[in-house]
């Protein structure tokens, strides 16, 4: 059966965090789902919470800079992260067995079917964080059990996103040429944070042939999704092209677009490390080349890609964008290309890509702190538990 669609403008704007004028900034707890069950409309979207909450943690980690301080907030930040990973997992299970029209009805939506991305990114966003900055807290036997399990799930998730989304999209979404979005990266960007973590637990494996599925499976992983994306970004650009921008609502999903970029870079680097002692000469140096030799010209076209983005949320701000979880979107992906860009600067040593790390940090930071305030806020009011208009 076929799902029918309108262009984005309209779809992405839905179920937004604002307040409307029955609802004001005073209304009392949960009064904005005007009588709608608390649990009756949660999409896989949420996870986006835990991936933007998890990256804050495990970027900090990655940073050109020595700070103490800076390492113990972020393991702070961490602890959140596994708690708001159990409270949306809980929440999930609970609409699921509650509302499970609903929540089979999510599949089948043009929109929300991408977002299954979002949960396969948060496991590994967790996972990951045990290992970059747990090991204090719970130890390194138990931050490489719990990556091993939170990575294992995430990339098992991820492939089938990589597949049944786009499949989907292909044969039952009715989609149209100005329906580009965001969004339709994050089915098959998982990978390509299995190819950016897996080299944590390569240390961790047997060696031989353990060690060497690992490698070549990340490296499998990294060209999946970057084909993948670069497809799909020939097609927004295209619709910015030919549509323009589009919604309000729908601008911040623009960012998105860094998520594929920053991981890749991430990824190349990360699995650059590790080649050397897993991979035979010549493949081994030839990985870790690859960091740089991709890294450094991806980075040019990040940067171009955040300019745009820049220049197109400060326009649609002065006009007016409306609160709600597509605001997540200036997390993560600006977290992907923070790591990126500490990569590129461990291995060239190039202090301008240092100060570019940590500026970009800093915003990443900032856009947190905005977003989650937004968000916690939605909640209390009930605008972002509301089922979409």
């Amino acid at each position: 059966m076929s799902t029918s669609t309108t262009c984005i403008d309209v779809r992405v704007s839905r179920g937004t965090g604002s307040p409307s004028p029955e609802n004001p900034p005073g209304s009392r707890f949960l009064d904005g789902l005007e009588g709608q069950p608390a649990f009756g409309f949660i999409g896989p979207n949420w996870f986006a919470v835990v991936m933007g909450t998890g990256i804050l943690a495990n970027a900090a980690a990655t940073l050109p800079v020595d700070v103490p301080a800076l390492l113990g907030a972020a393991r702070v930040v961490w602890l959140l992260d596994v708690m708001l990973l159990v409270v949306v997992t809980a929440a999930t299970a609970r609409h699921w067995a509650r509302h499970g029209r609903t929540a089979r009805g999510h599949l089948e939506d043009p929109v929300m079917s991408h977002f299954y991305g979002a949960p396969a990114m948060g496991l590994m966003t967790v996972g990951a964080g045990a290992l970059l900055v747990g090991v204090p807290l719970i130890g390194e036997p138990a931050a490489v059990r719990l990556d091993a399990v939170l990575w294992t799930a995430g990339t098992v998730l991820g492939l089938w996103t990589a597949v049944a989304i786009p499949y989907k999209a292909f044969t039952t979404h009715d989609t149209k040429p100005c329906s580009a979005f965001g969004g339709w990266l994050m089915p098959v960007v998982p990978p390509m944070v299995s190819a950016a973590t897996g080299p944590l637990l390569l240390p961790h494996l047997p060696a031989g042939q353990w060690q060497l599925a690992m490698q070549l499976a990340c490296s499998m992983m990294f060209g999946l999704t970057i084909v993948a994306s670069l497809v799909v970004i020939t097609l927004i650009w295209s619709r910015l092209m030919h549509h323009k921008v589009g919604a309000p609502a729908a601008v911040p999903t623009l960012w998105i677009v860094l998520g594929p970029l920053g991981q890749s870079i991430t990824a190349a680097h990360a699995l650059g490390g590790t080649a050397p002692d897993v991979l035979p000469a010549p493949y081994g140096n030839t990985f870790k080349a690859m960091g740089l030799v991709f890294g450094a010209p991806m980075w040019g076209f990040a940067m171009l890609w955040l300019a745009l983005a820049v220049a197109i949320t400060v326009r649609t701000v002065r006009v007016g964008m409306p609160f709600s979880l597509s605001w997540w979107s200036f997390t993560f992906p600006v977290g992907t290309v923070v790591t990126g860009t500490s990569g590129l600067a461990a291995a060239t040593g190039a202090d301008f890509l240092g100060v570019a790390a940590i500026a970009l940090y800093g915003g990443l930071v900032l856009a947190w702190f905005v977003v989650a305030t937004g968000t916690a806020r939605g909640v209390r009011r009930g605008h972002l538990l509301k089922a979409p208009a």
